[in-house]
């Protein structure tokens, strides 16, 4: 008797070829495994809140600043918070005036009292302005535009404006009114907002790029 091994033997087949080269145990019908994605590669940069450049080309539209903002106010609710506003504030300027005993002009002739009318409109503007920024500086209201629920905006990103914003926009608004133009440049200036477009702005709001929106 025979006592080779059958040629069926597993133990002496050799190893699968594999003719076109490489590894003989490659499968050809195998995907290429596929790199993983870095999940912190991104190239393209966010957009910012509220859309990005406000004074871009367009107007609203896909870069609107005012998308996802709270809508625009009202012009009229803006002037009517105004109102209330220099009410409040003209109240203690005529306190004070009087207090101080500059609440009146001394005339004799052609001489008026120059000293009481500097010393007046620089009391009227320093309050003025400082309720201004430092009520809207802290939650972008003064009291009458809480009482209208309005508040102020940064028009890039809509949040509160700084201190130093406030201060631009309270400088525009209340320096020519306390020394020369009164309600004349209150009213040219706030009743912008009124012909404004796209944003509503007044011309307070234009120099601190601003806009006042509706709070509830």
């Amino acid at each position: 008797m025979s006592t080779e091994p059958p040629d069926d033997d597993p133990f002496r087949k050799p190893p699968p070829t594999n003719q076109g080269g490489g590894s003989p145990y490659d499968n050809p019908q195998d995907p290429q495994p596929q790199q993983p994605q870095n999940p912190y590669d991104n190239t393209a940069p966010p957009p910012p809140p509220y859309g990005g450049d406000p004074y871009g080309a367009g107007g609203p539209g896909p870069g609107d600043p005012l998308a996802g903002m709270p809508p625009l106010a009202e012009s009229g609710r803006r002037v009517l918070a105004r109102i209330i506003d220099m009410v409040l504030i003209g109240i203690i300027v005529g306190l004070l005036s009087w207090a101080f005993d500059i609440a009146s002009f001394d005339t004799d002739g052609d001489s008026i009292n120059a000293g009481k009318q500097a010393g007046s409109s620089l009391l009227t503007a320093v309050l003025y302005i400082a309720y201004d920024v430092i009520l809207t500086a802290r939650t972008g209201q003064t009291l009458g535009k809480r009482l209208l629920k309005l508040r102020v905006a940064n028009l890039d990103n809509g949040a509160t404006p700084s201190t130093q914003t406030n201060l631009i926009r309270a400088l525009v608004l209340w320096v020519p009114f306390a020394f020369c133009c009164a309600c004349i440049w209150t009213a040219i200036c706030g009743g912008w907002s009124f012909f404004d477009k796209p944003y509503k702005q007044g011309l307070h709001d234009k120099a601190a790029k601003t806009v006042v929106v509706s709070s509830g």
